[in-house]
């Protein structure tokens, strides 16, 4: 599931920027593929609908491998940039529709002891998915850029085309190769006590998930926590890897796309993972209505690294390195407050599979529409002053979280 979608909405940042796009065209169309995993809440009952969770898994992974290849092979055509949009795409839904089938898979297949039990090697499952994207693939493409093409690693252009085509045809495999394998081992998965049974059911399920939704004490104020949490890392998110491998003459630091991937997709990732086991632990003990406002400080404040960095340039990796890892921590062992919020007080409910998809989905329309900004703004304001601009937009993170209602009470059932 993470290979699919970090691929789609991380890594092909990187490649449109290699590729010669400015860092507004390159964040931008990265950002629009994210459409699809924010409005899968939309098409899930119609998932459910039709043969077994498994059949679907597999069908979208076939299916996502075909499509990544075909990426590969159009690569090498003139004028291939919007046929690559087209695919990438058609993979976003393809994607998000795994991503349907196996949550429902894994929900429907193991008793409520069992999630709990395998629910951290599941996490730790999604975890390795950007380390093997942000951080192999985005290393290997430098590496094969550089030593295999003979290409110059700090030139961006469509030179870069023989080591992405390279890339996206290792995603394809190891696509594939999940397919085969889940063929072998995967359970079907059992239909859930309320799966509809035509499309009329499903709609109906749809409209009233909706009408509940919106029929929540304080629901307003929880949409804007949901969309607004986090805001600043939106825009920090696509511009922050620019900022790395861009060259000093513009502002950035100058990294080539191998030290961007050992930085980004093992110390951050490291950073990440042990900054959300913390803080899991923090809040277990604390619980989250006290430590809201404490976890939204470590998500927002840290993000300053980038400003700093910004106005020194240092060229020491340790430095840099450092930097990020620091804002990945606090990143992580704050948004463990996000994910608890949205389960225990926006979710709770008749619908609370569903509510928590669209409180995610609000999280990834703030991602997307970021996104598709931020480039264009860091192109307008400089890395300097659009660092600042990040720490400004933290201001509304911080509101959100001193008004967030809490109408249920932790730890209930």
């Amino acid at each position: 599931m993470a290979l699919t979608y970090m691929t789609l909405t991380s890594v092909t940042a990187i490649m449109f920027k290699n590729m010669g796009m400015d860092n507004g065209q390159a964040a931008e169309y990265a950002s629009y593929l994210i459409l699809a995993y924010t409005v899968k809440p939309l098409f899930a009952p119609f998932v459910e609908m039709y043969k077994t969770k498994k059949f679907f898994v597999i069908c979208a992974q076939v299916t996502i491998a075909l499509g990544f290849g075909g990426v590969a092979l159009a690569m090498s055509l003139p004028n291939y940039m919007a046929i690559l949009m087209v695919l990438f795409w058609a993979i976003s839904f393809l994607g998000a529709t795994q991503d349907i089938a196996s949550d429902g898979v894994y929900v429907t297949s193991l008793d409520s002891k069992s999630q709990s039990l395998y629910c951290g090697i599941q996490s730790l499952s999604w975890n390795i998915g950007p380390i093997i994207a942000s951080g192999g693939l985005v290393y290997l493409s430098g590496k094969l850029h550089t030593d295999f093409f003979h290409h110059d690693p700090k030139v961006f252009g469509p030179e870069w085309g023989d080591a992405w085509r390279i890339i996206f045809f290792i995603v394809a495999g190891i696509t594939i190769l999940m397919a085969i394998w889940h063929m072998r081992v995967m359970p079907d998965g059992a239909k859930a006590e309320n799966t509809p049974t035509s499309a009329g059911a499903a709609l109906h399920i749809l409209s009233d998930s909706f009408v509940t939704f919106f029929q929540k004490r304080d629901v307003w104020l929880m949409i804007a926590f949901a969309f607004l949490f986090r805001l600043s890392i939106g825009f920090l998110e696509k511009i922050g890897p620019f900022f790395m491998v861009d060259p000093v003459t513009k502002g950035g630091l100058g990294l080539s796309n191998e030290l961007l991937g050992i930085i980004y997709g093992t110390y951050g990732l490291i950073a990440v993972l042990v900054g959300s086991l913390l803080g899991g632990i923090f809040v277990a003990k604390r619980g989250l209505q006290p430590t809201l406002f404490l976890l939204c400080c470590a998500v927002n404040i840290p993000n300053i690294t980038f400003l700093l960095m910004s106005m020194a340039q240092p060229t020491n990796l340790v430095v840099i390195t450092a930097g990020v890892a620091i804002e990945k921590f606090f990143f992580g062992f704050g948004s463990v407050g996000f994910m608890i919020y949205l389960m225990q007080q926006l979710a709770p409910g008749k619908y609370t599979t569903t509510h928590y998809a669209f409180g995610t989905g609000l999280m990834g329309l703030c991602m997307m529409v970021t996104g598709v900004l931020s480039g264009h703004l860091q192109q307008l304001l400089g890395y300097t002053s659009y660092f600042v601009f990040v720490m400004i937009a933290t201001i509304p993170s911080f509101a959100v979280c001193w008004f967030a209602p809490f109408h249920q009470k932790e730890n209930a059932e």
